[in-house]
């Protein structure tokens, strides 16, 4: 596995922004893969907010991707930036990939002179960004779902 940006990759778009509206929808009910695709398009430049990480295979095929974004949402524009929109394949799920995609995402938003690092995630999902060195920052409602907001320091992973 390599992680490299998305931007190097931008064939891979199109399946990342299904994926996301697939998995991320239900917090933003009205978000449709065309806007999701347009955001993933405007991330067409490498180490910088915002851009996208992409974890490919031997193949070059897309097994995850993570974000880096000014805003993540808009009821809570007081954090920022954010790690955002992590997903892994079914199939490549408990393999690792997951983990390395944060550890660089975090280690790239420092290398941009990052302090702080912020993330949003249902409660079933925070004790494994716990393990990663994530902690708890706020908790609060985003429409019909309670989320946790957790924070990292970016000075020590670069």
């Amino acid at each position: 596995m390599r992680i490299d940006w998305l931007s190097a990759h931008p064939g891979h778009a199109a399946g990342l922004a299904a994926a996301h509206v697939q998995a991320f929808g239900a917090l933003l009910p009205d978000w449709t893969v065309e806007e999701a695709l347009v955001e993933l398009r405007s991330h067409d430049r490498a180490a910088t907010i915002p851009s996208t990480l992409v974890a490919l295979d031997e193949a070059g095929d897309w097994l995850g991707s993570v974000s880096l974004l000014a805003e993540d949402h808009p009821d809570i524009p007081q954090y920022s930036p954010w790690l955002a929109s992590l997903y892994v394949r079914p199939e490549a799920r408990a393999r690792g990939v997951g983990r390395a995609l944060v550890a660089r995402a975090v280690a790239e938003a420092g290398a941009l002179g990052t302090p702080v690092l912020y993330l949003y995630c249902k409660p079933d999902v925070a004790g494994w960004y716990r393990t990663l060195g994530w902690r708890d920052h706020d908790l609060l409602r985003l429409g019909p779902l309670e989320v946790h907001v957790l924070a990292i320091d970016c000075g020590n992973h670069r």
